[in-house]
């Protein structure tokens, strides 16, 4: 399985040449191509991306925008995304259940529910390919079924808002917004998970000075016996 960073800002302002894009990921196994997320700054590009599927984590701009005019494959909505996403100019539009696997050219994917918003509720897709699986949430308060979700996961993909302080919020009893990445790394060490990527990065990240903040990650990682490290657009992983 290859992992390639193709956006890894979130929904801010700020942008730099390592952090132009919004967060996406390209999941690719045996020359087939699948897309998970497509915000708005993709907006026709991703016909030159020409993957074979798209898979939707939720309906915010920054992850779903960029499909309005049209995709060129398939597209694959959580089902609290499917309402509004089936307004766009899609052809086939597949809806995806909670905790229901489906499989996409070889690769099998689960959606687990995750706390972020209310108006635009989000999941965390577990995702397997061969021998290897890896968990992809890039907006989330915390996971539910999180034992579940990140049982034996060579990766845990997560929020890169802020780094230690919690930008959680409450709206009546439900909590909404993203959870630092110390206490993702902790999700990590209790689930058994080797390595957090960091993607939707922040303007903490973004805006700041990303080697100081780098080694200030790297040095809380190990504390909780478990590697960090923050993605870029471009960025590679190869998973043997």
């Amino acid at each position: 399985m290859k992992l390639t960073f193709l956006g890894t800002r979130g929904n801010i302002e700020a942008k730099t040449s390592r952090h132009r894009r919004h967060t996406n990921l390209m999941v690719s196994f045996k020359g087939k191509n699948v897309l998970i997320d497509c915000g708005e700054d993709w907006k026709n590009k991703v016909y030159d991306l020409n993957p074979h599927a798209i898979v939707i984590t939720h309906a915010h701009p920054d992850h779903s925008f960029g499909l309005k005019e049209g995709a060129p494959c398939p597209v694959y909505a959580p089902e609290d995304a499917y309402s509004e996403i089936k307004k766009y100019k899609i052809d086939k539009l597949e809806k995806v259940g909670h905790r229901k696997k489906f499989n996409v050219r070889g690769i099998s994917f689960e959606a687990f529910p995750v706390e972020h918003s209310i108006k635009a509720p989000a999941v965390g897709y577990r995702v397997k390919a061969g021998k290897h699986t890896v968990f992809y949430a890039p907006d989330l308060v915390y996971i539910y079924d999180r034992k579940e979700a990140l049982e034996g996961a060579a990766l845990y993909i997560g929020d890169g808002a802020t780094i230690r302080r919690s930008f959680v919020r409450k709206r009546g009893d439900t909590l909404i917004g993203h959870t630092p990445i110390r206490t993702q790394l902790t999700w990590c060490r209790k689930e058994g998970v080797p390595k957090m990527i960091i993607t939707h990065c922040g303007s903490e990240i973004i805006k700041g000075d990303e080697r100081k903040l780098g080694k200030k990650i790297r040095e809380m990682a190990p504390e909780r016996r478990v590697e960090a490290e923050i993605a870029y657009d471009g960025m590679e992983i190869l998973l043997r």
